[in-house]
């Protein structure tokens, strides 16, 4: 039950990485770099440096869908792996 609640708490982190980084593209500080404030230290952390982040002008966009892109595969391959682990586990188990 403890293993469940660690890996909703990685999941959900990644998620709110996810969308600090959204938050971030239309930021000088990027997409890249706040995905990746937000995954190494907190959401919360990569949120602040993304507002602290001067605006890019109007229509401009750093790391626009390839960005996004990048960062649903890593949660996809992340998710992927996790489920390999609770599978290999159960196996162990039996």
């Amino acid at each position: 039950m403890i293993f469940l609640a660690v890996v909703f708490g990685i999941l959900s982190g990644c998620l709110l990485s996810v969308l600090v980084g959204l938050l971030g593209r239309r930021r000088k500080l990027g997409f890249g770099w706040a995905f990746l404030l937000s995954l190494i230290f907190t959401p919360l952390v990569g949120l602040i440096c993304v507002l602290l982040s001067d605006p890019l002008p109007e229509g401009y966009e750093r790391w626009g869908c390839l960005g996004t892109v990048v960062a649903i595969l890593g949660i996809l391959f992340l998710a992927a792996f996790i489920f390999v682990l609770l599978a290999l586990a159960a196996a162990v188990t039996l």
